[in-house]
């Protein structure tokens, strides 16, 4: 059964005549009347009488011409609905983010989504790395917005931009008084840090590591606005993202940047191979990379 032949019995219904048909088709009419004798066997059924002056649907053919027409609407259905998603005038994207990026990256570029594309949903899962690789394997996701995970052949990925780690200080400490920080004098420093199980925490350890350094950890969070809270209150210190140092809270710490080679961490996008992302999720990349890729650059 081939959808033009649904299409060509809905025709001879409508207009009581296989020529009539035949020209609002645009076939011929020996054509057409040969693809609806071939359905007619293939059911086993006849869909129209032939009478001298007119052909009459069946009984058989009117039961038949109910279920041919839904099919039909729902074909034309699906095929408006994937153009206004090709063009975004519609559709859902479902997008995970890590804890460390969702409020500060998510609220700026979001506005600006939705009044480029207000027809679009997108939808929302905050959650770790290891977690977000698992949604996106699921198929739960469309793409994980995460900070360089390691090299699977199951994912591709997308490198959005690089943002600088900035040290945060309470405001009354002797580091302030320096415009740029040395690993050096971090030596018998409390630090404060995310979890167990968050990238960020593992990369400011790492950082620390491949510098000789052996931090004290005197607090974990897994919120990095706790984290910056405790720092301003002089519990501690910490290695905070750029993007995270441009919160409007108050009282906020002290930013410092460190001497060369700075740390940083890198913001891709990564989905699953065999499931790429649709235009909605390529265009918001694309907004993310523009306009945090100045943050990353600063």
């Amino acid at each position: 059964m081939e959808l033009h032949q649904l299409r060509y019995v809905l025709a001879v219904a409508k207009t009581g005549n296989f020529s009539r048909a035949a020209e609002q088709c645009h076939v011929s009419q020996p054509s057409l009347s040969q693809q609806i004798i071939k359905l007619e066997v293939e059911l086993g059924e006849r869909l129209f009488d032939r009478l001298k002056r007119q052909v009459k649907i069946t009984p058989q053919g009117e039961l038949f011409l109910r279920r041919a027409s839904r099919v039909l609407e729902e074909l034309d259905a699906a095929k408006r609905e994937a153009k206004d998603a090709s063009e975004l005038l519609r559709g859902t994207a479902t997008i995970g983010v890590l804890p460390t990026i969702a409020p500060y990256l998510l609220p700026v570029v979001m506005v600006q989504f939705m009044k480029k594309y207000p027809g679009v949903e997108i939808v929302v899962q905050e959650d770790t790395t290891e977690r977000l690789l698992g949604l996106l394997l699921r198929c739960e996701i469309d793409f994980a917005l995460a900070s360089d995970t390691r090299p699977d052949v199951r994912f591709g990925s997308r490198e959005l931009f690089t943002e600088e780690l900035f040290l945060a200080v309470p405001p009354a400490h002797p580091l302030t008084r320096k415009k740029r920080v040395h690993v050096s004098d971090l030596e018998n420093e409390k630090f404060i840090v995310m979890r167990e199980g968050h990238c960020l925490g593992d990369q400011v350890l790492n950082f620390c590591e491949r510098r000789d350094l052996h931090p004290h950890i005197s607090f974990r969070s897994a919120q990095l606005e706790t984290i910056q809270a405790l720092v301003q209150t002089g519990l501690g210190i910490s290695l905070i993202p750029a993007m995270a140092t441009q919160s409007k809270r108050r009282p906020q710490p002290v930013y410092r940047s460190f001497a060369p080679p700075r740390p940083a961490r890198k913001i891709i996008a990564t989905w699953l191979k065999q499931r790429p992302p649709g235009r909605a999720s390529m265009e918001l990349m694309k907004m993310i990379s523009t306009r945090f890729g100045k943050v990353g650059a600063a």
